[in-house]
C-alpha cells in the first residue's frame, strides 16, 4: 500500500496497535451520527482493523483503507480513516469515504485527506469517476466534498438502512 502525504497528514497502513485509536472515534455516537455503522463496540473496532489488515496482506488491488495520522506535533496518532474502492474497472469508477475523530473536526484534515484519496483514485488507478455519498444532514461532509471539487449530482431516496431506518443519501462525484 502506498502512503499518501499532505501538508499536515500522513495516510498510512493500519497496524494491529491502532485498535484503541480506531475505537476512540468509531465508538463515538457523534462521529457515527451519519454513518451506516457504529457506534462500534470494542470488538467491532477490532474486527474492522483485522479486516483492513487481512485485505492489505492479501494485496487486494480494488480497495485501500488508510489510517489518517497528523504529522508534526503529536505525530503518529491515528485520528481517522479514508478509503477508496474500485466499483467498476471497465467503466473506471471508484467510490471513496472518510471518517475523522471529533477532536480533529474543523481543522481541514478531512478535506486534506479526502483530496489526497481523490488524487490517488485518479492518478494511480486512472478512475474517470469517483463517487461519495453522505446523509443530507451532514453539512460538514457536504462542504468537504465540494471543497475537493466534487459536485452534488442527486438525492438517493431511501438509499441506506441505518439503525433500522431508511435514510436518504446525497450523491457527489468528481469526473474527468
Amino acid at each position: 500500500m502506498r502512503e499518501l502525504t499532505t501538508e499536515r497528514l500522513l495516510l498510512k497502513a493500519f497496524t494491529p496497535d491502532d485498535v484503541e485509536a480506531v475505537h476512540a472515534y468509531a465508538g463515538d455516537p457523534e462521529v457515527c451520527r451519519y454513518t451506516d455503522w457504529g457506534p462500534n463496540t470494542a470488538a467491532q473496532s477490532q474486527t474492522f482493523v483485522d479486516d483492513v489488515l487481512a485485505a492489505s496482506a492479501a494485496e487486494r488491488a480494488d480497495s485501500v483503507t488508510w489510517a489518517v495520522t497528523v504529522t508534526g506535533d503529536g505525530a503518529g496518532a491515528v485520528v481517522g480513516a479514508c478509503s477508496v474502492t474500485i466499483t467498476s474497472r471497465e467503466h473506471r469508477r471508484a467510490a471513496m469515504g472518510y471518517v475523522l475523530a471529533r477532536a480533529h473536526w474543523g481543522r481541514g484534515y478531512a478535506t486534506e485527506a479526502a483530496a489526497a484519496v481523490l488524487r490517488f483514485a485518479r492518478e494511480d488507478w486512472g478512475s474517470a469517476r469517483v463517487e461519495a455519498t453522505c446523509r443530507p444532514g451532514n453539512v460538514a461532509s457536504q462542504r468537504v466534498l465540494r471543497k475537493i471539487g466534487m459536485q452534488q449530482e442527486g438525492l438517493l431516496r431511501s438509499h441506506m438502512l441505518i439503525r433500522g431506518r431508511r435514510e436518504d443519501s446525497l450523491l457527489f462525484a468528481a469526473v474527468g
